[in-house]
């Protein structure tokens, strides 16, 4: 998993992974976008027929995702994907933070998922700026009690995020044709999952705070947070770190991947670990360094005081 190739298909969300050089520079905080819940439809189906394609290169593991170069056909105008995809870039401030694709240290992360045996079983999990949500999915699949799905775009939500869930949380048919093309085959479930342990989240980080904290008469503060590629802009930190501090339970851990640095925005591992020790609230531990062209790291954040 740690040398998956990127796929030969340029329309793939796994090859664009592999492009990070269209990065917008940045210089203000994010608009405050209104935080809101998403409800599972009722109708899996209609998540279930959306365009799907099997990401390469994992072993054990088989993703189904949207193939979201073809949401610029079914969202023409303004929105998100036009904006996107006409300005070739992978940001764009206040409107768009990068949900569409599958950012690379995604992979790094779910590698060491497995290399580490990360546990999930019984733990409440957060995928914080999730996008296509697979970091979220592999606490699903190993046995997390509860898990939320954060990203700032309601869109991303709505037509990758629920769909892969859904898509990930069945098993095909055996009896399919081994012959038919992915894309083609019959998705009939054996096992449908306990898909209520899921909820669904979009907005602004603070927003989204604000909407969880005060939704529930007690909210039960994650265990463990997931993300990665969301320290790519230092005007950020503050409100990422305030979302630690309110939502990170008194044990919990964040499990963060992240590039060395994010040329053409500013921000990166080691200014992230200065921000953090100067407020002196979290402890930062290097799990893992990935070498292979654009130094990436793996980070664990943890309390200094749990109390």
């Amino acid at each position: 998993m740690e040398n998956a190739a990127p796929s030969q298909d340029t329309d793939s969300p796994l090859s664009a992974a592999y492009n990070s050089s269209n990065l917008e520079p940045y210089g203000k905080q994010p608009s405050l976008r209104a935080a809101k819940e998403h409800a599972m439809p009722k109708d899996l189906k209609m998540l279930e027929n959306k365009v799907i394609e099997t990401l390469p290169g994992f072993q054990h593991v088989n993703f189904s995702v949207v193939k979201t170069i073809l949401l610029k056909e079914n969202f023409p105008g303004e929105n998100i994907v036009s904006q996107s995809f006409s300005s070739h870039s992978d940001l764009i401030t206040g409107v768009y933070e990068g949900g569409l694709k599958i950012w690379e240290c995604t992979f790094d992360l779910l590698a060491y998922f497995t290399k580490a045996k990360v546990k999930f079983a019984r733990k409440k999990v957060l995928d914080l700026g999730c996008g296509s949500g697979l970091l979220g999915i592999t606490a699903f699949k190993g046995g997390a009690k509860e898990i939320h799905f954060q990203d700032y775009n309601s869109m991303v939500i709505d037509e990758i995020t629920l769909a892969n869930v859904v898509a990930n949380s069945t098993l095909e048919d055996e009896e399919n044709d081994v012959n038919e093309p992915d894309l083609k085959r019959c998705r009939k479930p054996k096992v449908t999952q306990e898909l209520y342990k899921c909820r669904f989240f979009s907005g602004e980080w603070s927003e989204f705070c604000k909407l969880v904290l005060s939704s529930e008469k007690h909210f039960v503060k994650y265990d463990l947070i997931l993300t990665s590629e969301t320290i790519y802009n230092p005007d950020y930190y503050s409100n990422l770190h305030q979302t630690f501090l309110r939502l990170l339970s008194k044990n919990g851990r964040v499990l963060l991947a992240s590039k060395a640095h994010y040329f053409g925005v500013g921000g990166g591992v080691h200014l992230f670990q200065k921000f953090i020790e100067e407020r002196d609230v979290f402890k930062t531990r290097i799990l893992k360094i990935i070498d292979e062209g654009l130094k990436r790291f793996i980070i664990e954040i943890t309390f200094k005081s749990p109390g």
